[in-house]
Parts: structure tokens; C-alpha cells; sequence
């Protein structure tokens, strides 16, 4: 019977491959433990191009750390927190599955997980906010759709908790994001219609509370200013996130004495509303009426005409926050960590010169209603 084994022997004599550790590494690199474990760590006073030495190495030998002796070293878990408010029919919406299956992509990638909650309301999530953070369960926040007024990210500022935004606030201090430039895409939407020769163009904007909402409206005003148009509040249309509201926003339009022949939508869901209208007063889309929105849903491809919008990149966009929030939480500034990207045009058949005169389109709706 033999006595003298180590642990090691007896781990090759049954044919199972010992685990490979931090020393290894460092070994087989020819540098320390403690330089292995911050660059694997992303402490700051680390070169890149020594952590991806590292991280290559690491990844060639097998390392792979223990979570629960990490999270003891380090104070972190190694988790993205994300929380979702699904309190209404926007909430669903159709980019949700590439944008966190960007998120999961570079946090298993950095060998990250995420944690995903949801809530019903505004208070709601915060609650899970200071839950998630309580329990330990992440190191950080990915917020999308943020407030011109954000609670969460009040409380995550005061708190010194690390988040990342999907979008912009009105108070930037301490703030990183990613975002889509939505303002350039309605700029240009503008005065793509003007081009197309369209003198009465309205918008009609997403919710009130959204910073992207208000961003968008003057990239609007901004494009009417561009192509020489005067800028008519009349123009600018209640507030539509849905189809439902977007069809009652575009009606109240359309009934002006002066009703514009084109529309800017914020989001596309309620630009669909537009074609339920033009179909209730006889209307055809890109003929009597242009329609521009936003988002990229897919949706809009099978409308008829198919809906021109400045689509969105949402996997990418997931993957970006995520990479900035893993950042963030490493140490880098948040003023470091701010990035803009455009959204990509998408032409189709709803926006054309137009057909009819402002005038000529009252006189076409007035003798609609007499019928």
C-alpha cells in the first residue's frame, strides 16, 4: 500500500488533468503571480499588451479561476446586471433578443456572466437595483432607455455602484454610455423629405420622459432650419411609442387645416400606426402621405409599402456596453467611457415626392369625411 503520494501524483495515476492555477501561468510566461492575477483582474497599472499576453496564455494552458476565491480576492462576482421594466407594450420590444445576446457574447468572452431581472415599474426596478447590489449578485449596470430624469442612475451615482447607459441623461456627471446618434438620423430624415420636395413635414416624437425623445426632436428641427423650413409646433405631433398611438398622432395631424404631406416618426412601432390611418381615409403611404421613422424592427420590412427607417444595430450595441461596463467597473473613468455610433438608413417604399399639395391633400381628406 502506498503512503507517500502527493495529492498531484494520485490526481495523474487516475488520469485526471490537474487544474492549472495562476502559478502556471506566471511560470510559463516567466513573470510573477501578482502580474498575472491584475491582468487578469484588468487593474489599470497593467499594459494592454501585457494583459493580452496573459489572457492568451491563460487561455492556452487551460486556466480557468475559481469564482468564489475570486470574488473573496477581488470583491467582484464577475456579473453585468441588467433590469428590465416590462410594464407596458413597449417594453417588449423586438431588439431585446440581439441586444442581450450581444451582452452575453462579450461577457463570455471576458468569462463574465449576467444577471437579468425584471420589474413592473419605475420603482420597481430601482427596488431590484439596490436588491441586486445588496446580495452581491452584480458588479455593475447595463441601463437602457434612460430618463431625461433617471432615478437609477441617481441612485447608482450615489451608491458609487459602476452602470453604463444606453442612451443619455441631462446630468452627465459620473455617467458612461453607448448610444445611437437619433438626432442625426431625424436631422437627416428631414431633409431627405424636403429633398423629395415636401414643404409641410411633421414628427411625431417618442415619450416625453426619454432623453432619445427629446434628442430627436431637434435633430428634426435642426433638419427643417438645414432645408430652409420654417419650424411649426403645430407640426410636432403628441408623444407615440405604439402603433395604437401613433395612428391617433398621426389622425390629429392630418386634420390640421394646413396637414403635412410628410411625417417623422421617433420610433417605428408607432410609424405602423400611419399606415392603420392612411388605410381608414384612403390614403396610400409614399404616395398622399411619406413616412421616415426609426428603430429598424422588423416589422417595417413587410409593410406595404415597406417602412424607410434609420435601423439600429442592437447586438453591437450590446456588446459595446457590455465591454464598457466591464471597464468601468475595472477602474476607468466614466469620461472615458462615452461613445456615439449613427444608425444605418434603410430605403424603402414609404417616403416619395409627393403627390399632392398641403392644400391639395386638406381638399382630398375634407372630401373623405362628406362621403
Amino acid at each position: 500500500m502506498q503512503t507517500g503520494n502527493t495529492a498531484a501524483q494520485a490526481t495523474r495515476q487516475i488520469g485526471v488533468r490537474p487544474r492549472v492555477t495562476i502559478a502556471d501561468v506566471a511560470s510559463d510566461l516567466g513573470v510573477t503571480k501578482s502580474t498575472v492575477s491584475r491582468a487578469l483582474n484588468g487593474y489599470p497599472d497593467i499594459a494592454e499588451a501585457t494583459r493580452l499576453r496573459v489572457s492568451r496564455a491563460a487561455d492556452r494552458l487551460g486556466y480557468r479561476p475559481l469564482a468564489h476565491a475570486q470574488a473573496i480576492r477581488t470583491g467582484r462576482v464577475r456579473s453585468l446586471g441588467l433590469v428590465l421594466q416590462i410594464d407596458n407594450e413597449d417594453s417588449a420590444r423586438p431588439f431585446l433578443a440581439n441586444f442581450i445576446a450581444g451582452v452575453t457574447q462579450t461577457a463570455s468572452e471576458q468569462n463574465w456572466t449576467i444577471t437579468i431581472a425584471t420589474a413592473e415599474t419605475e420603482k420597481g426596478v430601482q427596488d431590484t437595483l439596490s436588491r441586486l447590489v445588496d446580495e452581491h449578485k452584480a458588479d455593475g449596470f447595463i441601463l437602457p432607455r434612460t430618463l431625461i430624469h433617471d432615478g437609477r442612475v441617481e441612485k447608482l451615482r450615489t451608491q458609487n455602484v459602476p452602470f453604463v447607459m444606453f442612451g443619455r441623461t441631462s446630468d452627465p456627471t459620473g455617467c458612461a454610455w453607448y448610444d445611437i446618434k437619433g438626432e442625426d438620423a431625424m436631422r437627416a430624415a428631414a431633409t431627405r423629405l424636403a429633398s423629395l420636395g415636401h414643404t409641410r413635414i411633421a414628427h411625431v416624437p417618442g415619450g416625453s420622459q426619454y432623453t432619445y425623445s427629446q434628442l430627436r426632436i431637434e435633430g428634426y428641427r435642426e433638419g427643417l432650419e438645414a432645408a430652409g423650413l420654417k419650424f411649426d409646433p403645430n407640426l410636432v405631433g403628441a408623444p407615440a411609442l405604439t402603433r395604437k398611438a401613433g395612428d391617433a398622432s398621426t389622425r390629429a395631424l392630418l386634420e390640421l387645416p394646413e396637414p403635412p404631406t410628410a411625417i417623422t416618426f421617433a420610433v417605428d412601432r408607432a410609424a405602423l400606426g400611419a399606415y392603420r390611418t392612411a388605410e381608414d381615409l384612403n390614403l396610400r403611404i409614399g404616395e398622399e402621405i411619406s413616412v421616415i421613422a426609426y428603430d429598424g424592427v422588423p416589422e417595417g420590412a413587410y409593410a406595404n409599402p415597406g417602412l424607410t427607417t434609420f435601423a439600429v444595430n442592437s447586438r453591437q450595441a450590446g456588446e459595446r456596453l457590455a465591454a464598457l461596463l466591464i471597464k468601468r467597473i475595472r477602474g476607468t473613468a466614466p469620461e472615458q467611457l462615452r461613445e456615439l455610433a449613427p444608425a444605418t438608413l434603410v430605403e424603402r417604399g414609404s417616403d416619395r415626392p409627393p403627390r399632392l399639395t398641403p392644400a391639395e391633400l386638406a381638399q382630398c381628406l375634407r372630401n373623405q369625411s362628406n362621403l
